[in-house]
């Protein structure tokens, strides 16, 4: 995968979010889809904002239970939120007009700044809302030693 800043994209990428060159492709799915069902939902929104204490991952995730949702951390410091959201069951008898809603499986994947605890990493999911909090090392400052000029 590639890094690619975000000027080419807009605001909702961050030059650490790998890019995905499918993100924003318009025939997701396409002629590969299983009929009846609607393509993955792989292009779930995230929102990434950095705190002086943290960084601070957001993704909407309505319909999709905690238990169906994994926050892994994996090494050279990639944070990576995946799950997978099912499909309603068919009955016989209905009849769908219209599907709209996504179902299937999704991952996402930021590289993490070299300034964080990963081994403190939290999330937490509310009312469809999944948090991932990241916590920042303190940056030591280097000491300086004033040296005395001779004359």
């Amino acid at each position: 995968m590639s890094l690619i800043p975000s000027f080419f994209s807009g605001r909702r990428n961050n030059m650490f979010d790998l890019w995905d060159p499918f993100q924003d492709f318009p025939f997701t799915g396409g002629a590969l889809s299983v009929p009846g069902e609607t393509a993955s939902f792989a292009n779930t929104r995230i929102d990434w904002k950095e705190t002086p204490e943290a960084h601070v991952f957001k993704a909407d995730l309505p319909g999709v239970k905690k238990e169906e949702v994994k926050v892994e951390v994996e090494e050279g410091r990639i944070l990576q939120i995946s799950g997978d959201r099912s499909v309603e069951k068919e009955e016989k008898n209905d009849k769908w007009h219209r599907v709209e809603r996504s179902s299937g499986q999704f991952m996402r994947r930021f590289r993490l700044p070299e300034n964080v605890k990963v081994e403190e990493v939290k999330a937490a999911m509310e009312n469809g809302v999944l948090t991932v909090t990241v916590p920042k090392a303190e940056v030591k400052k280097p000491d300086v030693k004033a040296i005395d000029i001779s004359g």
